[in-house]
């Protein structure tokens, strides 16, 4: 997309116009216009159907069909236009039973979450607001269109989206709204742990993010999230410390040290939450060295074993738990004095090692490899081939 991705689609609705049928920007590119935030993207919705949009467009997906959503491809970008709809009973606190396609924008507005999410805007910017989502976005409040009760009863994400919404746009939520909170919360365990932690992640990316955390515990929805029953001041403490230069996986790893858990726990807790097992494992050894950096210093050993990026992220999260100033420099210039970066760079083999000892492959090879490792990186010895041997020799002999 260009810079105005309105301006590039505008096209998209002059077509579907032209043929007789009503199309508009509706959304949070919508929202995120009118507080003049970056948009990524825009979702069109219009009173055409989804047979008759595919009259109007040569290339079209369904990408979501059944719902009355598909994907326009238009001038080398593609958008995902839906029709115009009503929804009725949400057995699953999640998707609409029954969707039904209608030619009134508003009635397709009134389904939405947040009245800052219920405009429209035509193709010559002109904004349609039925629910005073202009208001509540001066007001830099999050408020649900309509009944809270109902809203939150239809779809239970919703609670998180507006914490999630509070993190990312730095609101308050309309108290009508969050005394919703308290009382659906429990809704939540009907909402798959997947969908939960897009907008938990979403949420620890947040400006707001401090503020959201504390708001996740005074809702008492925290609950309902994947290991995090009965730890309202561990979240509390959390957010005390969460700042907004901690990246995402920071604050994972600051999550995991304020939640107490021990080795043996951080993986049942991650896999508690979905999370890939790449970074299960990167989040275990950052934590590992966040545990050993609170007690020592870093040496060319620890930074060696740990890696230069893993270290830095320790040392951040260390840094926000004593309150200090984050100074990654002297890290780096410790890790520049490394003679060698991984195992790779060790001037010898394994190969070498057995041609020197003649001797057959076995467990102390490994072990002889280590002790070379281990030295090179103290500076016992310098990485060559011919001082490693001498040094290897020297060694066997005492």
């Amino acid at each position: 997309m260009t810079a105005n991705p309105f301006e590039q689609a505008v096209p998209v609705l002059e077509l579907i116009e032209s043929a007789g049928f009503e199309a508009y920007f509706v959304g949070g590119s919508v929202r995120d216009h009118l507080l003049g935030r970056e948009i990524a993207d825009v979702d069109i919705a219009t009173s055409a159907l989804p047979e008759e949009l595919k009259q109007i467009f040569s290339k079209t997906a369904d990408v979501g069909i059944d719902h009355g959503t598909i994907l326009v491809h238009h001038a080398g970008n593609h958008y995902e236009v839906t029709t115009f709809r009503a929804e009725a009973d949400y057995s699953d606190f999640r998707r609409p039973d029954n969707v039904s396609f209608i030619r009134s924008l508003t009635e397709d507005l009134q389904r939405r979450d947040f009245t800052m999410n219920a405009m429209a805007m035509d193709k010559d910017g002109h904004i349609r607001d039925p629910f005073a989502g202009r208001e509540a976005i001066k007001r830099r409040e999050i408020v649900t269109v309509g009944n809270p009760d109902e809203r939150f009863g239809e779809d239970a994400l919703r609670m998180l989206r507006a914490v999630r919404f509070q993190s990312q746009l730095a609101f308050s939520i309309e108290k009508q709204t969050f005394a919703s909170l308290a009382v659906h919360g429990h809704l939540l365990q009907n909402i798959a742990v997947e969908r939960k932690l897009v907008e938990f992640e979403k949420l620890l990316a947040g400006p707001g993010r401090k503020e959201a955390i504390q708001l996740l515990v005074k809702s008492g929805i925290y609950q309902y999230l994947p290991g995090l029953d009965e730890r309202d001041s561990q979240l509390i403490s959390f957010s005390s410390h969460l700042t907004t230069d901690l990246k995402l996986e920071e604050s994972w790893v600051l999550l995991l040290f304020e939640l107490g858990l021990a080795q043996t726990e951080i993986e049942d807790f991650l896999r508690g939450w979905k999370l890939p097992l790449q970074r299960i494992k990167r989040y275990k050894h950052i934590h590992s060295l966040l545990l050993n950096r609170l007690d020592n210093q870093w040496t060319l050993d620890s930074i060696y074993k740990a890696g230069l990026e893993e270290a830095i992220c320790a040392e951040k999260v260390a840094a926000m738990l004593r309150d200090k100033c984050f100074k990654p420099e002297k890290l780096v210039e410790l890790y520049d004095m490394l003679p060698i970066k991984n195992r790779q760079e060790l001037a010898v083999s394994g190969k070498d090692v057995m041609a020197w000892t003649k001797k057959q492959p076995g467990p102390w090879l490994r072990e002889v490899l280590d002790n070379i490792e281990r030295s090179v990186i103290n500076g016992d010895v310098s990485n060559e081939k011919e001082k490693i041997k001498e040094w290897l020799n020297a060694s066997n002999q005492k």
